[in-house]
């Protein structure tokens, strides 16, 4: 399944939509202003929160966090000692780890697990500058993980570009 984001809109405080292949909205991501860090909730259509993602406030290396229910699920931190600077490690909170590799700000990159492609996330699809897609790759795959996955990665780069 792919899901259609238009990230131009990456602003805190925004709301946007992510859709579906036919189009039709999947998941809204909702920028959380006036927080004192990072933080965007990704909801259903229905309006319920499927995932939080933080930015990590006291961490001596650039870290997202994202919670299931109030409680943490993954934490995302660029991976030291990589030959690859757009590569990232996502930590699950029972100890599988998920491997991002590619070329993050060009949004061409892939998220595996043990060799196993989940997702790959591309603008090759599109014409549109602004535009990408996360093709979940696996159908028993947790879709708002692999959307949260990616969001948080693009977001961690942009910021070390910008340092």
């Amino acid at each position: 399944m792919k899901y259609l984001v238009r990230d131009k809109i990456f602003a805190i405080g925004d709301d946007y939509w992510i859709e579906d292949e036919q189009g039709r909205h999947a998941f809204l991501v909702d920028g959380k202003a006036m927080r004192l860090r990072d933080t965007l909730e990704l909801k259903d259509p229905d309006g319920q929160v499927l995932v939080t993602l933080r930015q990590k406030m006291f961490s001596l290396r650039d870290a997202m966090t994202i919670e299931r229910d109030e409680r943490p699920l993954a934490s995302i931190r660029r991976k030291r000692l990589s030959l690859l600077r757009n590569h990232y490690r996502v930590t699950l909170v029972e100890g599988t780890e998920l491997d991002v590799s590619g070329r993050i700000l060009d949004r061409e990159f892939t998220v595996e697990y043990d060799g196993e492609l989940l997702a790959h996330i591309s603008r090759q699809w599109f014409h549109v500058r602004e535009t990408y897609a996360v093709n979940v790759v696996r159908e028993d795959a947790d879709a708002a993980l692999l959307v949260a996955v990616a969001v948080c990665v693009i977001r961690m780069a942009e910021r070390e570009r910008e340092d």
